[in-house]
């Protein structure tokens, strides 16, 4: 079985990583897969490009800055991702894609595949699977909804625009959607059950069969290590109650609840019982230590880690990862952190309580309580059994996320396709 996956980018973000790691899990389970992106920063063993010659790189960034400046003319200035969809790129005549028997869209945007070049791929007659890393295919523009519900209905009085209305820009994005749909067969995968309830309320996608399929991980590499020598290795004491967590942008970074997470922290920090100079706080992926607010402890920046198996370390280093994502798919740091049996902490959001189970493997905050995620620090702080805790986040990895897992159900539905196209 010849798959090929279709995806702006090279592992860049949470979709292209899940991308990768899904086909070297097909990969290793039998079937022939590849990953085809619209652009690569450098060469790759991993991926081929479509862009290959100087004319077609060049095309390529104009098209993807265009999509990212262009569209500041029309939006807000908000922290919410939001695509106009106006450029992109015809790919149906590539022979990886007619050679292929199954054909796998990730994430599209930046200027690759806009709906009238995604209308195209109907051309190919192939069975087509598209996984939503995001809301983007079934909304007006936006990537992150929030509270909005107008994708339920055909988008328009977009809160993200500066100009809006009933025939606004989402709008009229979501009619150009409809129509580009309306012809192509495809099937939706979603990695989280919180997706796959979005799906089936919008307006554009709501009649369409959904499969529920999580990303995976290399559970080889984002694995447990021994919590006093991983702490060590960043030159922490052992003894120390260690909270870890990702990049922190400002206050105003919506999506990240990045506010909701510092209220927490203080609120945690003045817990009767709480000793500060026992409590260590490590953050990971951190642009610019300057940006960094006040915290209420002791506080390693690790910047940015290139290395997964130091990154596997790190989070082996942590005693709980700290996340406050107001929405999210499947988040790979969650994932990770549970593979390397590190309990993780979060609001009851998007697709994190598909991994995370309360009191078992972490714990679950009510969304956007700043104290109910002191309430899981203040938990685990003074928790007996952490190594319990730990082992089952570990084991909730293994038994549902593993690569041979999820490629066993990615490979069911690809043959089920196959079964059911003419012949």
């Amino acid at each position: 079985m010849k798959v090929i996956h279709l995806n702006t980018y090279e592992g860049n973000g949470g979709a292209g990583r899940a991308c990768l790691r899904l086909n070297d899990a097909l990969n290793a389970s039998g079937a022939q897969s590849e990953v085809k992106v619209y652009y690569q920063f450098k060469k790759s063993a991993q991926t081929s490009t479509f862009s290959k010659t100087g004319l077609q790189k060049a095309m390529a960034i104009f098209n993807i800055l265009a999509e990212r400046y262009v569209v500041k003319l029309f939006v807000k200035a908000m922290k919410t991702p939001f695509s106009l969809q106006w450029f992109g790129r015809s790919v149906i005549k590539d022979p990886a894609l007619k050679n292929a028997d199954i054909i796998h869209l990730h994430w599209i945007n930046h200027g690759f595949l806009s709906p009238k070049f995604l209308a195209q791929l109907e051309y190919l007659d192939k069975p087509m699977v598209w996984t939503f890393h995001d809301s983007n295919a079934f909304t007006g523009g936006c990537h992150v909804r929030y509270e909005c519900e107008n994708y339920h209905q055909q988008c328009g009085y977009c809160p993200l625009l500066k100009s809006s209305g009933k025939n606004d820009l989402s709008h009229r994005t979501w009619l150009r959607k409809k129509e580009a749909y309306s012809n192509l067969n495809f099937h939706i995968v979603a990695p989280s059950n919180w997706m796959a309830n979005s799906v089936k309320i919008s307006s554009l996608m709501g009649a369409r069969k959904v499969n529920v399929i999580a990303n995976t991980i290399e559970t080889h590499i984002f694995k447990p290590y021994v919590k006093s020598e991983a702490k060590k290795l960043l030159k922490i004491v052992p003894e120390k109650f260690v909270l870890m967590s990702g990049f922190m942008p400002s206050k105003n970074d919506k999506h990240k609840g990045t506010a909701y997470l510092l209220e927490a922290l203080m609120k945690f920090s003045k817990r009767p019982g709480i000793i500060k100079e026992n409590v260590e706080l490590v953050i990971f992926g951190n642009k610019d230590n300057a940006e960094m607010p006040e915290f209420p402890f002791k506080t390693t920046f690790l910047g940015t880690i290139n290395n997964d198996e130091h990154l596997a370390k790190c989070y082996s280093a942590a005693d709980a990862f700290l996340t406050a994502s107001l929405e999210d798919n499947l988040p790979n740091t969650v994932m990770e952190s549970l593979a390397c049996a590190t309990p993780v902490i979060a609001f009851k959001t998007g697709g994190i309580p598909d991994m995370v189970k309360h009191l078992q493997n972490g714990y679950i905050a009510a969304y956007k309580s700043a104290v109910e995620l002191a309430n899981g620090m203040e938990w685990l702080y003074h928790l007996k059994n952490r190594e319990e805790i730990q082992k089952e986040a570990r084991r909730t990895i293994l038994t549902e996320f593993a690569p041979a897992v999820i490629a066993e159900k990615h490979l069911h539905l690809y043959e089920s396709l196959l079964a059911a196209q003419p012949r």
